[in-house]
């Protein structure tokens, strides 16, 4: 899972350094490096490995063939996608149009979300942040155990 937020330089040539726990999730699936597109659902990135893609792939292929959402997220997901591998130190370059979506110029937020992750700009995201803490806050009571772990432990 990728779980944690750290936050991270970005150089000159756009290279950034993959969280190492991140670069450990990925490289147990089979492959030395992220997937990453622009999210839609804001100025951020999102990434994940190839479970993450495959996991996408099945619910997109529950859907109707001729189903207009399941052609805008085949086109947003994997369309939009890029494999970036892994070089040496564990950094990734990020494509220009991928940066200039999220806002990202010295720094980029990783933020671990179990199956995938987001990449944000350190300053859009702590307002983001504290918003999810207090909607986390105010509905704390829809946050169940599934029955399954509970018979388990």
């Amino acid at each position: 899972m990728f779980v944690s937020t750290t936050t991270n330089g970005i150089d000159a040539k756009g290279r950034v350094s993959v969280p190492a726990d991140f670069r450990s999730v990925v490289t147990a699936q089979g492959f030395a490096g992220i997937y990453v597109w622009p999210s839609f659902n804001g100025a951020f990135l999102e990434g994940g490995g190839l479970r993450l893609l495959e996991d996408y792939q099945d619910a997109i292929e529950d859907m109707d063939p001729y189903d207009d959402a399941r052609t805008a997220f085949e086109r947003v997901i994997f369309g939009g996608a890029k494999p970036l591998m892994f070089d040496s130190t564990g950094r990734v370059v990020l494509p220009k149009p991928f940066m200039e979506h999220a806002g990202l110029e010295k720094q980029a937020v990783f933020i671990g979300l179990g199956k995938r992750f987001e990449i944000w700009n350190s300053a859009d995201y702590q307002p983001e942040a504290a918003g999810a803490l207090k909607f986390a806050r105010e509905n704390k009571t829809a946050l169940r155990t599934p029955r399954r772990r509970r018979e388990e432990g």
